[in-house]
């Protein structure tokens, strides 16, 4: 199993920028990627950003320029640089896992909040 713990939520202001950062612990070898995903009160989870193993990123339109995911091999931590942060960015940010044989994992998630 792999346990995931974000940090780095928290208020800031419209245009201002925020890291998250996600610690992973258990079972690294079985991670496939990971990434970010983000639910707003009454809306659907949505993924953010995903890293591949290989390397690869993926992004939904709404941060393409403004956020960056990147991963720490080493220290086995995911970032999310959240740049130029609009309200509509505000969520619940969750980092996420795909693990081998189609598991998955989830932290606890971290809430960020812009105002305007």
């Amino acid at each position: 199993q792999v346990q995931l713990v974000e940090s780095g939520g928290g208020l800031v202001q419209a245009g201002g920028s925020l890291t998250l950062s996600c610690a992973a612990s258990g079972s690294i070898f079985s991670i496939n990627s990971m990434g970010w995903y983000r639910q707003a009160p009454g809306k659907q989870r949505e993924l953010v950003a995903s890293l591949s193993t290989g390397g690869n990123t993926n992004y939904v339109d709404s941060v393409k320029g403004r956020f960056t995911i990147s991963r720490d091999n080493v220290k086995n931590t995911v970032d999310l640089q959240m740049n130029s942060l609009k309200p509509e960015d505000t969520a619940t940010y969750y980092c996420n896992a795909a693990l081998t044989r189609g598991r998955t994992s989830w932290g606890q998630g971290t809430q960020v909040t812009v105002s305007s």
